[in-house]
């Protein structure tokens, strides 16, 4: 809705209230935030600029998050796929799959616990941790492939962690700024942002 108020001789127009359906409005112009409840128009609640929600830490936290869930499952695969005696084929898509698994389980956990059923949650979770924990697989295991020896290591040997570890930062470095572009569009860790 387009309003103008006047201040002395000047009219403002407040065409940016537009994308603000639900706001009651009160006399002089002002519009009481309080009297809606459809947060959809909004996914960075509280920063009312464009995108304004997308920043550095933001995308760093998001990428921390999916590390985290990621170098768990990661690590696992490798461990359980090492102790059975598997290939590094099979090893592989274990460790990829188990690091799906922990980085989703995270978002899943923490939207369930901030009141989401279980279905929405799943949800959210692969839409705000598909492409990140898809970009960090693919780095982090593009680069250890790529170093020589290295999956031929054993979990005792120093170039298997070296590898491994160097891996997962390089896929930090590469998967920031993937957060920060998505999250600045409303996709990935802002679909869990709208949730907290």
């Amino acid at each position: 809705m387009e309003h103008t108020g006047r201040h002395g001789d000047t009219t403002h127009a407040h065409a940016a209230r537009r994308s603000h359906g639900g706001h009651g409005d009160l006399a002089g112009g002002e519009a009481r935030h309080d009297t809606h409840t459809d947060h959809t128009a909004h996914t960075a609640h509280g920063a009312h600029g464009p995108r304004a929600g997308a920043s550095w830490a933001m995308a760093v936290k998001a990428t921390l998050h999916c590390l985290t869930g990621c170098a768990v499952g990661e690590i696992l695969g490798m461990v359980v796929g090492t102790a059975l005696g598997w290939g590094n084929l099979p090893t592989m898509v274990l460790a990829i799959a188990l690091a799906f698994l922990f980085g989703y389980s995270f978002t899943l956990f923490a939207v369930v616990r901030a009141g989401l059923d279980l279905k929405s949650a799943i949800k959210v979770a692969l839409a705000a941790d598909t492409v990140s924990i898809a970009v960090m697989e693919a780095v982090d295991n593009g680069i250890v492939a790529l170093t020589p020896g290295a999956m031929d290591a054993h979990l005792s040997d120093g170039l298997f962690w070296s590898a491994l570890l160097g891996g997962f930062a390089v896929a930090f470095l590469i998967t920031t700024p993937v957060n920060k572009w998505m999250i600045g569009r409303g996709r990935g860790h802002a679909v869990v942002h709208a949730h907290h």
